[in-house]
């Protein structure tokens, strides 16, 4: 028998930043001061940071000499045609506008194509993306498999779009009333699950005949070619290059944080096939960021994103990528710990209504869970459960979300295998004494997207 053969990163470090390791009395009054929220830590305070790959990403060297070619003129700059001519050549889209990040593009995007009372189908909602719809007049309706809201299933793309849902939608409200058809590749909120190449063909062909948009959520879109070609029959042959540019290829537009795949520290962009969609974003964008060749960021952000999309599509870069988050996954189950399965492509979620039975949902367990590892070793993790999920806008109540999970976020080409060591070993601390674990009351609780700044204390404190 051949032994399997060990692998390694396909990079050498350059430059380290080092960490400070507090004490338990240290991390216990920091997070007492921050209420419980691992979002008000500050970062100092923090060993590893597992909080989000959202721009906390290492940038390559090229990435870095790009910001040395920065064209910081007001208008017109040459880094926006790089930056344009990386999205034609890589995604497909003909126009381009830039943002400050992901929400800005979601924003300026709802307001034009949400009509007040229609609908918005997808599958599973995002926090900052279901709150645009929303303000811009929407209603989300999920529409995502049923096996995307059970942690233990083991179907290998829990990001794909029921066709049957989207069909009774359609039916019971008519065509006219779905604004658009909003597509993740990987679902975040489902514990980073792809869609499959064959159910965006379907979904192509439906939202074809009915006259629908689809709009697409691109920010891990390298994440789910990859998970494409492992995963996909017919598809292992083909390159992540390949199979990123026949996803885009199946959408309408699209929204992009690249703080995530691009591997930068700020930036997005919107970007569509439709000219007078194009012709309205870039008249909003100099509202709402800035004007229509920079929309909100440096020359040299836009470099850097340039050549970030070159190098997040790399078949080297991505398998090591979503690697190191198979490896951390592997070790948490080998430990018995409960997590959402299969193994997501950008972070290992916890199943905290597993890992915490005794901790009813509206005692945020997902919170507490995050909290106490933080306590534990100076991980920061972050919830993504009830607290997440908000209130609905109808009746004020909470959403209460089948999946109530801690997210293990992993950065880019920051973190060791080292690392990921001792994060699954303070997991497992952890879970030896959950028995001990108890909930949470919401202190503070603000108007927008709760979960980035509510407070909390203890049950009974």
């Amino acid at each position: 028998m051949t032994k399997k053969a060990s692998w390694a990163e396909p990079f050498k470090i350059k430059m380290v930043e080092p960490l400070f390791m507090t004490t338990r009395e240290q991390r216990v009054k920091a997070i007492e001061e921050a209420g419980y929220n691992t979002f008000l830590l500050p970062s100092e305070l923090v060993y590893i940071d597992l909080l989000t790959d959202s721009g906390t990403s290492a940038m390559s060297d090229r990435q870095w000499a790009g910001l040395m070619l920065g064209d910081e003129a007001y208008a017109g700059s040459r880094n926006y045609y790089h930056l344009e001519e990386a999205i034609r050549k890589y995604y497909g889209y003909k126009y381009v506008v830039p943002t400050h990040q992901g929400r800005g593009a979601e924003n300026i995007l709802s307001q034009i194509l949400i009509k007040k009372g229609q609908l918005v189908p997808g599958n599973m909602y995002f926090t900052t993306t279901r709150l645009h719809q929303e303000l811009a007049g929407g209603t989300f309706a999920d529409i995502i498999v049923d096996e995307a809201h059970d942690p233990r299933s083991t179907f290998p793309f829990k990001g794909n779009v029921d066709l049957g849902k989207l069909q009774a939608l359609i039916d019971a409200h008519g065509a006219e009333r779905i604004a658009y058809v909003s597509i993740a590749t990987t679902v975040n909120m489902a514990g980073g699950q792809p869609i499959s190449l064959a159910n965006l063909k379907a979904l192509r062909k439906l939202c074809t005949k009915q006259g629908i948009r689809i709009i697409h959520d691109m920010t891990r879109v390298a994440e789910n070619a990859y998970m494409i070609k492992m995963l996909e029959e017919g598809q292992g042959h083909r390159s992540a290059a390949d199979i990123v540019k026949e996803i885009c290829s199946l959408t309408d537009g699209a929204t992009m944080s690249a703080k995530k795949d691009a591997l930068v520290n700020i930036g997005g962009f919107m970007a569509t096939n439709e000219w007078d969609v194009f012709e309205e974003a870039r008249n909003m964008v100099v509202v709402y960021e800035g004007l229509h060749t920079y929309g909100g960021l440096a020359g040299r952000d836009m470099e850097a994103m340039a050549i970030g999309i070159t190098e997040s599509v790399d078949d080297d870069h991505i398998r090591a990528r979503v690697g190191q988050v198979e490896y951390l996954g592997k070790k948490l189950i080998d430990m018995g710990i409960p997590i959402v399965l299969p193994i997501g492509s950008h972070g290992v979620f916890l199943d905290a209504k597993a890992f915490l039975p005794h901790v009813p949902q509206t005692a945020f367990p997902a919170q507490a869970l995050a909290a106490e590892l933080y306590i534990d070793s100076g991980v920061r993790a972050m919830e993504r459960g009830i607290v997440s999920a908000g209130r609905n806008k109808e009746t004020g109540d909470h959403y209460y979300p089948e999946l109530e999970l801690v997210r293990l976020t992993i950065p880019r080409r920051v973190y060791t295998q080292a690392h990921m060591d001792v994060v699954a070993e303070s997991v497992e601390r952890v879970y030896e004494r959950r028995d001990r674990i108890t909930g949470l009351k919401m202190t503070y609780e603000p108007k927008y997207l709760r979960f980035f700044q509510a407070r909390f204390e203890p049950l009974g404190a």
